[in-house]
């Protein structure tokens, strides 16, 4: 493991590290980490829970890229986490066990798993086609010179041009949602395959997966590796957008609904039930290529999104009405280069996260707009609108995707690529202080009491 250098900035940060956070750890390599995706919880005991969580290693091609299947220990309470926060040094974490390696065909831009089904995962690269893997029937394949790519169970087609980053599985049925370089959001529908996709003595061999009772067709075909795959064609076409599409997100509550954002600057709504146009649409939503977009599990009516222009903004969908001037419901500063991924907290319907370009990640609360917090210094300070914590661990390198933890409230992975004189990557695994995003009242009432025990003490 080559030494990095590191910035005032970040050192500062790692001072403050046993004050900042519940639990902190940090997984270090030599090649940069693209995504990250939280899965199922696999146990838990009296003081832990053991977590399954996906990451990608990029290399420079002599060796295959990966996408790494890890168990994580997280711990249940800040005094099990104490020790290893206030000997923070830097090293691989040993709460964090790689349990089998992918060997992918090219670099994996996104990650997402399949909630129905926590076995199955999709993956985006640099090619028109969706990677499906039955992550329990994959070998473990280890990243070694020449080696042949792993063979993916499906493989989604449909695009004509690059889809890397625009991917969502839907909440409540198995569908596969993408967007790519061709201006076109793509649906499938994998229901018919799960049978194959579970590994089972019972899975249909590919010539019965000629075609499926949805009217989708599927073949066998042989990718550059030669390895072969059923592949199989959307469900739906979708277009409306002037360029690449960047991002999508199924509805929560919708297995039919979903958004989507793009280089046009535009935010778009979709139904798959009323055709293959846009139901609505913000045009020029921002200053430059829209990035990413997230829609609130709690509350359907919120849209979170980021942009080439730093700044994060949040819609009201009752106040979208297709028209060119809608007003977002809040524009908020906080980055100082583009916002390459946004996504709302699993567990407060009014916090959400923000990756950046410039190395940050940000919390937001939109419910604390105007209001003095702090985020992380050592004084209470003005801060941009709503922002309640940021996270500067990633010493400077672009933080390209993160993920709350559904299973354990309030924590984050998140991956970086770094550059310059610190090339390579890392993934982090950390928790904010509780004291941060816990009711003031509260707060207070805790530190009083704990003001009087030490002054009883003394």
């Amino acid at each position: 493991m080559r030494k990095r250098s590191s910035s005032p900035t970040y050192e500062r940060w790692k001072a403050q590290v046993p004050i900042l956070y519940e639990r902190f750890d940090e997984h270090r390599h030599d090649r940069p980490s693209p995504c990250c995706q939280w899965g199922i919880q696999l146990k838990e005991t009296k003081d832990e829970k053991h977590q399954r969580l996906y990451f990608s290693e990029q290399t420079d091609g002599k060796v295959p890229n990966t996408l790494v299947v890890a168990n994580v220990e997280v711990f249940k309470s800040r005094v099990a986490a104490a020790d290893h926060l206030s000997q923070f040094n830097e090293a691989c974490s040993p709460f964090l066990k790689k349990e089998k390696a992918i060997a992918h065909p090219g670099k994996v831009c996104r990650i997402r798993e399949l909630p129905k089904k926590s076995n199955i995962v999709a993956t985006h690269t640099h090619s028109p086609k969706v990677l499906i893997w039955d992550i329990d029937a994959q070998p473990n394949h280890h990243a070694v010179h020449d080696a042949a790519g792993s063979k993916p169970t499906l493989i989604l087609e449909g695009h004509t041009q690059n889809a890397e980053y625009a991917l969502s599985m839907c909440h409540t049925d198995s569908l596969v949602l993408s967007g790519g370089q061709d201006t076109m959001v793509l649906l499938w529908s994998i229901q018919d395959y799960m049978s194959t996709l579970g590994g089972t003595a019972s899975a249909k061999s590919p010539a019965a997966l000629s075609e499926n009772s949805s009217g989708q067709q599927a073949v066998e075909a042989r990718n550059d590796k030669g390895m072969e795959a059923p592949m199989v064609a959307p469900r739906g076409c979708f277009r409306g957008h002037n360029g690449a599409v960047e991002d999508v997100q199924f509805c929560p509550f919708s297995e039919q609904e979903f958004c989507s954002v793009g280089d046009d600057s535009c935010l778009k709504f979709w139904d798959a039930r009323t055709g293959d146009r846009p139901t609505t649409s913000v045009e020029k939503a921002c200053h430059g290529h829209m990035y990413c977009v997230d829609w609130n599990p709690h509350d359907v009516n919120l849209i979170v999104t980021g942009s080439a222009d730093s700044f994060v903004r949040m819609f009201d969908y009752r106040k979208i009405d297709g028209g060119s001037c809608i007003t977002a419901l809040h524009r908020l500063k906080g980055h100082k280069d583009s916002v390459l991924r946004v996504q709302w907290s699993p567990n407060k319907a009014s916090v959400f996260g923000s990756a950046a370009k410039d190395g940050f990640l940000n919390v937001w609360d939109h419910e604390k707009v105007g209001k003095k917090v702090s985020t992380g210094g050592l004084r209470m300070v003005q801060t941009p609108a709503g922002l309640i914590f940021q996270h500067a661990g990633h010493r400077g390198g672009k933080v390209t995707d993160f993920n709350w933890s559904i299973s354990d409230p309030w924590t984050i992975a998140s991956v970086s690529t770094d550059s310059g004189s610190n090339p390579g990557g890392s993934l982090q695994i950390w928790c904010m202080s509780d004291l941060i995003h816990r009711p003031t009242e509260e707060v207070l009432e805790e530190l009083n009491r704990f003001k009087d025990h030490i002054s009883s003490c003394g």
